[in-house]
């Protein structure tokens, strides 16, 4: 007995944590606003070579993490690295937009991942040319692939293959990663044809919702019309029966006077007799 007191008095103790973990899974991840996505990547900017010579970021993200509390945003380390994966996933899929206004408009901190990767790659470049160009360039891409290697390999694997791509466009001799830049290439292109799709189905739904919407409108001002022609008529002819009645009653007293002046003619010569 004194066993299951104790057990249930447990059991009591942890629902009041696991409510509040519900609670706090449920409100995890609130929403960012353009502004704090401007101040997180002007931070991540700064520690971009630093991510390039660690191979454990981890302590990165949580000096991420402090800066944003000091500028009023609480946001944790993972959620920090959640929105940093999202934003170089569409940065990549804004890669085969040729419009610089359809990238803007697509994806609005396009400048801002830009300008990280440019900044990136100078730095490569300048690593590679002050000499031991081979070695350099291995330990820069093993660098960059090594970052955060035990919790994301995901993440490592696409800023491999985007760089990889880069160079490529800057070395037309270079052929190595080919396969791999084709299999990304078509990926994007997939998705971008996704999004035009779902762009074009949107537009037709709201073109048919606003042709019914203006074709109820033009029954509306139909009815309008029609009610408005049928109070004129009305109007009218309240006009006439009562024009009809007011003559009618002008002849009434027309007859009702001769009636009267008759009748007085007539008793005076009756009185003068």
């Amino acid at each position: 007995m004194e066993g299951r007191h104790n057990r249930h008095h447990h059991l009591q103790q942890q629902q009041p944590v696991t409510v509040s973990a519900n609670v706090e899974a449920a409100d995890r991840f609130p929403q960012w606003s353009v502004q704090e996505t401007k101040e997180f990547l002007a931070i991540r900017a700064e520690l971009d070579q630093s991510f390039m010579e660690t191979k454990r970021n981890k302590l990165l993200w949580e000096v991420i993490s402090t800066q944003m509390r000091e500028k009023g945003y609480n946001r944790s380390a993972e959620q920090c690295k959640c929105k940093w994966k999202n934003l170089v996933t569409r940065y990549k899929g804004c890669g085969t937009i040729d419009a610089e206004a359809a990238r803007q408009q697509q994806f609005p901190f396009y400048d801002e991942l830009r300008a990280i990767f440019t900044a990136r790659m100078q730095n490569i470049q300048c690593s590679e040319s002050e000499g031991a160009a081979a070695s350099r360039k291995k330990s820069a891409a093993s660098a960059q692939l090594s970052s955060d290697e035990e919790e994301d390999m995901e993440e490592n694997e696409l800023d491999n293959k985007y760089n990889v791509r880069k160079k490529r466009k800057l070395r037309t001799g270079s052929t190595s990663g080919g396969s791999n830049n084709n299999d990304i290439k078509e990926m994007l292109e997939d998705f971008m044809r996704q999004q035009l799709q779902m762009e074009m189905r949107w537009r037709e739904a709201f073109e048919s919702r606003e042709k019914e919407r203006r074709s109820k409108e033009m029954e509306w001002r139909q009815a309008m019309e029609a009610l408005e022609k049928e109070r004129i008529m009305m109007e009218r002819r309240w006009r006439e029966r009562e024009e009809q009645w007011r003559m009618r009653e002008e002849a009434r007293a027309e007859k009702r006077d001769a009636l009267i002046t008759a009748l007085l003619n007539k008793l005076r010569r009756e009185g003068q007799m």
